[in-house]
């Protein structure tokens, strides 16, 4: 079975296994979901959405963030805030500076953002403006190196792998799937292989979790 057809029958099940997938980040513009996904590096979406609950009522435009003087304070609970809250300033400043204000919707645009790489632009991509785009977080990249989906471990070139078999109109949907599925079974440590919806596609099952169990 080539990878085109094995990631196709392996979304046909995640999508009967997870039926409204969905980012779990919470925003209301694409600017929200810009600072959000800042804030989601190496912390978990369920502390970034209780920070910005508070945040996104204080600070309502890119200029705001770009000329705070309080927003390390604002976001000090969460891990690395001090460089954070240096990138969604800088990030906020070039908005102000080039765009108007305004969140670009190309990557090639959000890419020149400060802070911002393609992991990052393909989430807002895909979820605040609705474009076809697939992010590679650590989720993504482990599911899909389980499946024989890909053979690296740069985030660029596991995009590359997964765009090259999947059909555009999928990319954004595969990244909540593999994500979900990251989660509740293929996780980074002790993975429920035996009760994995997905198993037969799986190199993993077949060549570690099965000879565990020998």
């Amino acid at each position: 079975m080539d990878r085109k057809e094995k990631a196709a029958k392996v979304l046909d099940i995640l999508e009967k296994e997870f039926p409204n997938p969905r980012a779990a980040l919470e925003f209301k513009n694409p600017l929200e979901l810009l600072i959000a996904t800042i804030l989601s590096a190496q912390a978990t979406d369920r502390l970034v959405n209780k920070i910005t609950v508070g945040l996104f009522k204080k600070y309502r435009t890119a200029r705001d963030y770009a000329e705070s003087a309080t927003l390390e304070g604002d976001i000090s609970s969460i891990n690395f805030y001090r460089s954070k809250a240096k990138n969604i300033k800088a990030c906020c400043q070039r908005l102000v500076d080039e765009f108007g204000g305004k969140v670009p919707d190309t990557l090639e645009e959000l890419t020149t953002l400060p802070g911002v790489g393609r992991k990052t632009a393909n989430i807002v991509l895909g979820n605040a403006f609705g474009k076809d785009a697939l992010a590679v977080d650590t989720h993504v990249k482990r599911v899909s190196q389980r499946l024989g989906l890909t053979d690296s471990d740069d985030p660029d070139k596991i995009e590359a792998d997964l765009t090259a078999v999947i059909p555009s109109k999928r990319w954004t949907k595969t990244t909540h799937l593999f994500i979900l599925h990251g989660r509740k079974t293929c996780k980074a440590i002790n993975p429920d292989c035996e009760h994995c919806p997905i198993q037969t596609y799986s190199i993993y099952y077949k060549e570690v979790f099965s000879k565990k169990r020998r």
